[in-house]
């Protein structure tokens, strides 16, 4: 009987961007003048480009284990073996995507995509798939 490893989960959310914030002058100085019109002549480009918009999107991974049966994926058929999974939110929407470990490729779970209705839920929709998939004693 081989011994099995325990999953190991990382969590991976991204920073909250930066919010300009205005700033007095110092003592004794004069505030620089706003830029008009021909500040916003030099770089068009800065004044027509849209934002980004803010990135909403969270992500859970763990390495397991899948045994015989393996993980169904729509891009490559079953993989098996030592496998990475990725549950991803974009919005309301989950997916689930797999890799072999290390491996540059990520590839869609099949029947791996929902909409959930709170953004907390991803925890649980992660924690399904990993209970669901882990099979290290086959």
């Amino acid at each position: 009987m081989t011994e099995s490893k325990p999953a190991t989960e990382t969590t991976t959310e991204p920073a909250a961007p930066a919010a300009a914030q205005p700033t007095a002058p110092a003592a004794g100085t004069e505030a620089a003048p706003e830029p008009g019109p021909a500040a916003e002549a030099a770089a068009p480009e800065a004044a027509t480009a849209p934002a980004a918009p803010a990135s909403t999107a969270t992500s859970r991974t763990t390495d397991i284990v899948a045994g015989q049966g393996g993980v169904m994926t729509d891009e490559v058929g079953v993989i098996t073996g030592e496998v990475t999974l990725l549950t991803e939110l974009a919005g309301d929407q989950v997916t689930i995507r797999a890799q072999y470990k290390d491996a540059d490729e990520w590839y869609t779970v099949t029947g791996a995509k929902t909409t959930v209705k709170d953004p907390a839920d991803l925890d649980a929709v992660h924690a399904i798939a990993v209970g669901l998939l882990n099979r290290p004693e086959g």
